[in-house]
Parts: structure tokens; sequence; C-alpha cells
């Protein structure tokens, strides 16, 4: 089915079309007509599927023109600084051809260009929850006029223990609205806040939200401690790249291996909570653009940015949360391109293996990079918990399918 038969608008279609797309992912297909239809909905898919146009395009349709002088009639709650920024440039693309008006309220910067755009009156506000709270809080925005309220990215939000702040944000909205719940994964916890946010809404799954996306090429290399940069090195040099992004667990892990590629002559952006936000901006605008091939971040990107044509993702410390292990690979392979997806793993951390294998209900291949000098997985000697490396897997299977090769932008 084309975007043309979902009832969208002809300007919001235009925009679809301007930005590139052709035809709808299957959430879009299930969840357009229920917003359209004014329903309240807890729609649940995997990273890469299309959760923001799912409820950007219905909602722009029925915003139709800007309401000059009023209220803003649209609150979109987004859990990072990145996503906030992602989605409102989201609503401005298809908007192009629209007469609406959107703004981005995140903290990280200054409050004068989010205040002038308020004064100039905006139809949507996409805001992480404490910087909204600010606003509301000294009275620069209210949120009395508001038909749509949309929580994105919702199991997030509860882990990042923002439940009090955003129920608070829920309580001070109209009561008659329309209520959107988006996620990737939708744990028992969101049951206690939709029991008093949401009414009678539409459950709409597509895919097993604990399932790793099929255009994705993952796989597990197991190594001595010591030798997981050295062939992280060597992953790099052997195959070919466009985009890589590397994750690690810690914000100094991420900035230590920035620097030793920086020395290694790649050209590296780093993203974790400890950057300022110019500092995230600029590192997201120039791995988009291929000024840096190579992104180190924490799991703040890991559902903090989209970034298309990534393909590679690096795991360089195992992750500590199991569901952690499918948004850090989502982050290739998506829009069903192909991807690959590696991680380093240490006899250290053969438990959180076996966690990652259990919630995504399937065994990870593990593989060897040929020529590559290992040494004997050995464990290592008893550390305190504080300063405990991330570990991995003994043993080594091949691979039957093989990664495809790199090709680097230098």
């Amino acid at each position: 089915m084309p975007f043309k038969a979902l009832n969208l608008s002809e300007a919001v279609l235009r925009g679809v079309q301007a930005a590139g797309y052709t035809d709808p992912t299957p959430i879009q297909l299930r969840a357009i007509p229920v917003v359209l239809g004014g329903g309240d909905l807890i729609a649940s898919a995997q990273t890469g599927t299309g959760k923001t146009a799912a409820f950007a395009l219905p909602i722009l349709t029925r915003l139709g023109a800007h309401r000059r002088g009023g209220n803003a009639r649209v609150l979109v709650l987004e859990p990072t600084r990145e996503l906030a920024a992602q989605v409102e440039t989201a609503f401005r693309d298809f908007a192009r051809f629209a007469d609406v008006r959107a703004v981005a309220i995140f903290g990280g910067v200054g409050y004068g260009f989010q205040r002038q755009e308020l004064k100039r009156g905006v139809d949507v506000i996409v805001a992480t929850p404490g910087r909204l709270m600010d606003y509301l809080k000294e009275g620069t925005i209210s949120l009395r006029d508001i038909s749509i309220l949309v929580l994105d990215e919702v199991d997030r939000m509860l882990d990042m223990g923002f439940l009090p702040v955003v129920k608070d944000i829920i309580a001070r909205c109209p009561k008659n609205r329309q209520t959107l719940f988006f996620s990737a994964t939708v744990p028992p916890e969101i049951a206690a806040v939709a029991s008093f946010a949401l009414r009678n809404p539409t459950r709409v799954e597509v895919g097993m939200s604990r399932s790793v996306t099929k255009s994705v090429n993952h796989a597990m290399f197991p190594v001595a401690f010591e030798q997981k940069f050295d062939l992280l090195l060597a992953l790099l040099a052997k195959d070919e790249f466009d985009s890589v992004l590397v994750f690690s667990r810690t914000k100094h892990g991420a900035d230590k291996i920035a620097r030793r590629l920086k020395t290694a002559n790649h050209s590296v952006a780093v993203l974790h909570a400890n950057r300022s936000q110019n500092q995230r901006m600029e590192a997201l605008a120039g791995f988009k653009s291929g000024k840096y091939e190579i992104m180190v971040a924490t799991d703040i990107a890991a559902r903090g940015i989209d970034v298309a044509g990534v393909t590679h993702v690096i795991n360089y410390d195992v992750p500590e949360n199991p569901e952690d292990y499918v948004h850090r690979i989502g982050r290739t392979g998506r829009a069903q391109a192909v991807g690959d997806a590696c991680t380093l793993v240490t006899p250290e951390n053969a438990s959180d293996v076996r966690d990652i294998e259990r919630f995504i209900g399937q065994k990870i291949p593990e593989m060897k990079l040929e020529g590559f000098d290992y040494k004997p997985l050995a464990p290592r000697p008893p550390q305190p918990m504080h300063n405990r490396p991330p570990g991995s897997l003994p043993g080594t299977i091949r691979h039957r399918g093989g990664f495809r090769r790199f090709k680097s932008r230098r």
C-alpha cells in the first residue's frame, strides 16, 4: 500500500516524497490509521522501522495550518537531547510544504533561542522532560491546548528514571486529548503509566521486540582482554567500511578508545553524556556527513541517534543490559539495508553473553579474524568490582556467513 492510500494530506504526502520515502513500513501501515482516527495507541516495533514517521505524518495531517497566536497543540516527549533534536527535524522535513511550526526543547544549551521560538508561536513541541519542566514552572509554556500527547521511547524514559516527571507533565495536559505511546520494547512498567494516561488504547506490535533485525549479520569475537584494542584496529584495517559505531560501556572508556583510534589515524567523533550539547551536535553532524568515519559512543547513542548508512556496529564492550544489545546493533541494517555488528568478548563476560542469548532467544555465532595473532583466552585474575572490565565467552566456532568487506572513506 502506498502512502497516498493512507489518507494523509496532500502537503504531508509531498513532504514524504521529498524526504525520499516511497512505501510505508509495517508499523506505519498499522499506526497511521489509528492516529488519524483520533484513538489512543501503544505501538512497539524494532529500532529502524520508522516509528517517528508513524506518528509524525498523521499528526501533521490532523493539525492542518498553523494557528497563529495560540499555544502548542502537540507535545512529544523524548528521553534524550539527540532524539528530541532528530524528531523535531523529522517534523520540519515532513512539514516542509505545510504551514506548521515545531520547536525542540532540551537542556545542555541556552534558553534564549528556545524562548524566542516559543514566543513566535509553535504548533509542535518536542521536548525532554527536564527542560520542559523548567519552562512549565516559570510559566513560559502552557499545555492547556495540547490535543495530542506523544511519549516516544517510553521504555527508555522509564529506564532513565523520568517516570515521576512524566506523570507530572501528563497531569498538566487536558484530559480530553489523544495519547500515543511509542517504544521499542513494552516492559510491564509501561502498564502503570498507560493505566492513567491512555483511554482504551489500540495495541500495535510489529515484530518481536526482543529479536534482532534480520538485516543485521551479528557475531561474537572472543579475544583476550589485553588484545581488545588490537583486534579493533585489525578489524578496521583488514576490512572495508563506510561508517562505524563503536560502543563503550563508560564515558572514560569511550574517550580512551577515541584517543587511541585518532593516534592510529582514524577520523573519530565521540558521543556521551559528558560532552557539551554543541560538541554532541557537531559529532552527530560530522558523522552523518562523513567527516568522521567512526563514532565512539556510550549507550546514550543506542537509541539516541538515527544515522542512515551506518554499515557496522562494533561493541567494544559487551552491553550491561541484554536489551541494549538489540538497540546497539539496531543502529545498522536500518530501513531494510544490510548491516554488520560484531562484539568483542573476553572470558570474564560469559554470563553477560548467556543473558543476551536468552533475551533474544538465539545463539550468537562466533568468529575469528583470519591472520590475527590471538593469545590464549585465560581468565584474568580477580579484580575489585569497580575496576572489573567487561569480559566474554570462551571457545571459537566459525560463522557460516562472514562479514562484508568494509570500504574506508580515507
